[in-house]
């Protein structure tokens, strides 16, 4: 027998424990699967919409915000209006405007600034309003005491008449003289309206009552107001009311020692002692409202007239020096037209001219209340191209 070499058998040993490791390998156990993926994290939840821009608002003036009157009343209505909606709506105002060409390039301005609705805040701003609207289709424009409209024009109003009638109980019987004073802005039926409301106001607590009327052409113009209002004190009138924007005519009545009423805001400040009462306009409801339907996509054309029944017309601030009966009246016939069972307007009323305009019982709607030109019986002169 061949001997083997001892490089052979460590070479043959070698070789056999391969072969054995081999054989565990392959029959023996099995590799161990690799580990499962670990689960996903769960998904986040999606992220936020963006937030929506806010809706931005802009209001034009024909006065300044510090008058007393018609601006402060729509401005102080702006301020509700932030307070109502927050960072929904973001709003601004230009203030002194005078109503014409000026008008139609602040209202093209502000649309190019971003403000998607305009409030146009005095009834000479309606041809301006009208001449840019076909421009600015996405813009959304209000305009107040107007009567013509577009598809992206609306129009608004208060029934101011209202509290020119409840002014008017409380100066029929305050007066001594029975003349009363209207110091007048612009004789458009609005206007007229309220000198006839007032006059029928004082009628009713006192037949023998006369108003005289000093017109001024001009909303707001302090210096021409107190004139007026001096002119209606020295032909007798002892109780004043206006229909112009400031409060000068409330402060020439305190210093000439008559009594006046505060008109569009509250004015006791400016004559406490002079002061009976001031027939308010509330602008808010009405804002809240407009900009409610442009943040909903329900906006649409149309006109809108509001009074005390929506909370748009009120008289606050009664004097102390008015008879308790007469506060009761006037509470009477607030709450009665809140509630719809008092109309100011129903016949029979006559005309300055001694013509019946409105027969018994005949109750005047808004086509007849939005025209009217005449006065009424009790109203000395004649209306400035009108009856």
């Amino acid at each position: 027998m061949t001997q083997l070499s001892k490089r052979t058998l460590l070479s043959i040993a070698g070789w056999s424990t391969l072969a054995a490791t081999a054989a565990l390998v392959g029959c023996g156990k099995k590799e161990e699967p690799a580990p499962a993926p670990a689960p996903a994290e769960p998904a986040s939840a999606a992220a936020p919409a963006p937030k929506a821009d806010p809706l931005k608002i802009s209001f034009v003036y024909v006065g300044s915000i510090g008058d007393g009157g018609w601006t402060f009343a729509h401005d102080n209505a702006r301020k509700a209006l932030e307070k109502e909606f927050g960072d929904k709506i973001s709003t601004n105002y230009v203030e002194n405007v005078p109503e014409g060409a000026d008008a139609e390039r602040v209202f093209r301005d502000q649309a190019g600034q971003g403000a998607k609705l305009v409030f146009g805040t005095t009834f000479g701003y309606m041809e301006p309003i009208l001449k840019v609207a076909p421009e600015l289709k996405d813009v959304k424009f209000e305009h107040a005491t107007g009567f013509k409209t577009a598809d992206n024009v609306r129009t608004y109003d208060s029934r101011t008449y209202e509290g020119a009638y409840m002014a008017g109980i409380i100066a029929g019987a305050m007066t001594k003289s029975n003349t009363l004073g209207v110091v007048g802005s612009v004789p458009i039926p609005e206007v007229i309206r309220n000198i006839n409301s007032f006059t029928l106001g004082a009628q009713s607590v006192n037949p023998k009552i006369k108003t005289k009327v000093v017109w001024v052409n001009e909303w707001l113009n302090p210096p021409k107001e107190s004139e007026a209002a001096t002119s209606l004190i020295n032909g007798g009138a002892d109780v004043l009311m206006q229909n112009t924007d400031s409060n000068a005519v409330l402060k020439t009545a305190e210093s000439k020692g008559k009594f006046a009423f505060g008109w569009d805001s509250d004015m006791t400040a400016y004559g406490p002692q002079a002061h009976l009462a001031s027939a308010v306009i509330n602008w808010a409801p009405y804002y809240i409202k407009a900009t409610k339907d442009a943040l909903e996509g329900t906006w649409s054309t149309g006109g809108v007239w509001w009074g005390v029944k929506e909370g748009a017309i009120d008289i606050v601030s009664i004097s102390d020096k008015v008879p308790a009966e007469i506060k009761t009246k006037v509470e009477t016939v607030k709450a009665g037209l809140k509630d719809g069972t008092f109309s100011i307007w129903k016949g029979p009323i006559v005309g300055a001219d001694g013509k019946e305009v409105l027969k018994a019982d005949q109750v005047a709607d808004d086509k007849f209340l939005s025209g009217i030109t005449f006065y009424v019986k009790g109203v000395e002169g004649k209306v400035p191209g009108g009856k």
